[in-house]
């Protein structure tokens, strides 16, 4: 009798729910289709809330049939989980009529019921009304960002028995304000049977880690991906940190891709691109990482001299990228347009890259590298 062998995965390349152009215009059913107009594999939504603001069951079915009918994944998530910035999101109180553990429960059994047990989540907010290390909450000055830490692993703990009922994981971005060691320790203490990581690739650069050792570091605990691509070169007060589309930034993916599928080769791959202009206003100033200043240089107590060694390196290389010419400097580059088209070039043009590196690396895709260009995509 022959033995009949599992056909291997196919992985999934697709775009941020909330980021492809037009997506709050259309609302979430036609922003599926336009993923697949687009030649996506799949949406990642933010939050269950984005897809329905009520969790309505019939609206989360007909988004998650429409998805299947067109042969999409479908990922979404929950919401901050620090509970020092829960305020700052009154629906994930309101959604549990004011019982902020009762709503995440919703949110988890909502997105279960559709099938979505990868749940993404973070741990605070970017303020970019402020400057330096003062715009992010890992140096609040009400709160140490340790005692946010042992509060949102209290809060996760609590949420764990629901999650493990339901199946489900709930995935701590690689948000602009935390660490992956930090992360790293977050899974590990909560315990990754119900934790897990979502691997945002550019956001690490803000906290002066070099995005290679980032991936090598969370690797084992990766369950959904932010593909996401930046500049970075010395500016007055530091270092400017400015959203670059994918594959025009400093993001190693070639090396770094790899590294992720190989720990986890059923994992979705997502995009996340710069949103256009006409959606959302272009930040006028670049982000600045306050690189050298003694105060941020203590609040990263796990960063080592080789991986800093490396990120300095490999901002230098970048800078002479620039100096060339082959880079726009951060000033020039608000000066260029980037509307629906470009944004969609830019989706376009990320994603035949990402799965390039992926099947260069061995792993079979579920769309075709060649499929998705002679389709024009």
């Amino acid at each position: 009798m022959t033995e009949t062998m599992a056909p291997a995965h196919r992985i999934r390349v697709g775009v941020d729910g909330k980021k492809i152009p037009e997506a709050a215009a259309r609302g979430p059913l036609a922003t599926i289709d336009h993923a697949d107009e687009l030649g996506m594999d799949g949406l990642f939504f933010r939050s269950v809330l984005d897809m329905s603001p009520t969790l309505d069951a019939g609206v989360l079915r007909e988004l998650r049939q429409r998805a299947d009918d067109l042969d999409l994944y479908l990922e979404t998530g929950l919401g901050k989980v620090n509970p020092y910035a829960n305020p700052e999101a009154p629906e994930l109180r309101a959604i549990g009529d004011g019982d902020i553990l009762w709503g995440f429960r919703r949110m988890m059994e909502a997105s279960a019921a559709i099938g979505c047990r990868e749940l993404w989540v973070a741990t605070a907010n970017f303020k970019g009304s402020f400057f330096g290390r003062l715009a992010y909450d890992r140096f609040r000055t009400d709160v140490d960002w340790a005692d946010q830490l042992a509060a949102t692993e209290k809060f996760l703990k609590r949420l764990a028995p629901i999650a493990l009922d339901l199946g489900i994981h709930m995935n701590l971005e690689t948000h602009e304000e935390v660490t992956s060691f930090e992360l790293v320790r977050l899974v590990e203490a909560v315990g990754p049977d119900t934790t897990g990581i979502v691997f945002d690739t550019s956001n690490v650069l803000q906290r002066m880690e070099h995005p290679v050792f980032s991936a090598r570091r969370v690797a084992p605990y990766v369950r959904q991906t932010h593909l996401k691509d930046a500049y970075v070169a010395h500016e007055e007060g530091g270092l400017a940190h400015q959203l670059r589309p994918y594959g025009g930034g400093l993001v190693d993916f070639a090396e770094l891709l790899p590294v992720i599928v190989a720990a986890n080769p059923r994992i979705n791959v997502t995009i996340e691109p710069p949103q256009p202009y006409a959606d959302k206003a272009p930040a006028r100033r670049p982000r600045v990482i306050e690189a050298f200043d003694p105060e941020f240089l203590a609040g990263h107590p796990d960063l080592g001299v080789e991986e800093l060694a490396a990120y300095l390196d490999m901002v230098h290389a970048y800078e002479q990228r620039i100096r060339s010419g082959e880079v726009p400097d951060w000033r020039s580059y608000l000066t260029r347009p980037y509307e629906y088209d470009e944004a969609v070039d830019t989706i376009r043009t990320g994603a035949r890259m990402a799965r390039s590196i992926i099947a260069d690396a061995g792993y079979p895709l579920h769309t075709a590298v060649e499929e998705a260009a002679g389709a024009g995509r």
